[in-house]
């Protein structure tokens, strides 16, 4: 049995030595360096290239390391009936949660006003609110879209959130499906995007849904904390809207195209926050321990968590 990492874009020779010093007696090979290729029983994946993962005859799971797979799933070539399993370890979960929050805390406590007063040497002891003024809206209810809102939620923050199948939190107004999304998005003065990517979840970030934001927070206008997906934002409208009042903020983790280009208007505006794709980073040695106890569940028939619907595309 074999056990190969396919990361065109990332150091897989970090993620070669995490998986050894987890499991030192498993065969681990990195694309494109792959020995016989009817050896390799399981995959993990980024961004695989084209037909790599389908020459591979005796594939029994692919395993992708980020919290998304829609790297995997752009992949035109993708073998059909070979189960993909999504990385859900608690500590991507955490390190979510710490991001949202964070940045969440920054807009509430106005620190880009802080840090810039302190730039030019102003004491400006302005007028602050109660994180009960503010009304936070999740996009996604998977698990870190959860964890994220039960910590706001104990902050003080009303927490309302919106996911394509209900759930239950308590504390925290769930709402549910089209039918529901202008309503979640009314009551919201800080909307956050942790949802997967699919074609329903594209673009969703767009000037008709932010002028469907509330008006009534402490800001007159709201705010966005994307930490999904970069297809889901257009950073067209996001520009207009900040520039026209119809957004107060945005903090940025994900793009389209990255990294995000030099000449993009977004680096130099005042009102917006960028993070280099760095909101839950993979920890190699904590995601090889998951990967490599999901595999011995799989060898010794147990069923497979996190299991990814490719319909749904999560």
């Amino acid at each position: 049995m074999a056990f190969l990492f396919v990361l065109p874009t990332w150091p897989a020779d970090v993620w070669k030595t995490a998986m050894t010093k987890v499991a030192p007696d498993l065969d681990v090979r990195i694309w494109p360096d792959m020995g016989q290729v009817e050896d390799i029983d399981y995959a993990a994946a980024w961004l695989p290239p084209s037909g790599v993962l389908k020459g591979l005859p005796n594939l029994k799971v692919i395993y992708s390391l980020g919290a998304g797979v829609d790297a995997i799933l752009k992949d035109p070539t993708l073998p059909e009936g070979i189960p993909i399993v999504r990385v859900n370890d608690d500590d991507l979960t955490k390190r979510m949660t710490e991001y949202v929050v964070l940045h969440v805390l920054m807009h509430h406590r106005q620190q880009q006003r802080i840090d810039a007063n302190q730039a030019r040497r102003i004491w400006d002891s302005f007028p602050t609110h109660a994180a009960s003024a503010l009304s936070v809206g999740i996009m996604g209810l998977g698990v870190m879209g959860q964890d994220s809102a039960l910590r706001l939620r104990d902050l003080g923050f009303r927490v309302a959130g919106w996911s394509r199948s209900r759930k239950a939190i308590e504390g925290v107004e769930c709402l549910a499906g089209v039918g529901e999304f202008d309503q979640f998005l009314a009551h919201t003065d800080v909307l956050v995007s942790l949802l997967p990517a699919t074609a329903e979840t594209d673009g969703i970030i767009n000037r008709t849904n932010i002028q469907k934001l509330s008006r009534k927070g402490p800001f007159g206008a709201p705010i966005v904390i994307n930490a999904g997906r970069g297809r889901q934002q257009v950073d067209a409208d996001i520009l207009t809207c900040l520039n026209n009042g119809e957004l107060y903020a945005a903090t940025l983790d994900v793009f389209a195209v990255e990294p995000l280009p030099a000449d993009s208007a977004l680096w130099a505006h005042p009102r917006v926050t960028i993070t280099p794709h760095t909101a839950a980073d993979s920890n190699p040695e904590v995601i090889c321990a998951y990967v490599h106890a999901q595999i011995k569940r799989h060898q010794v028939g147990q069923p497979l968590v996190n299991l990814v619907d490719r319909a749904r595309g999560y």
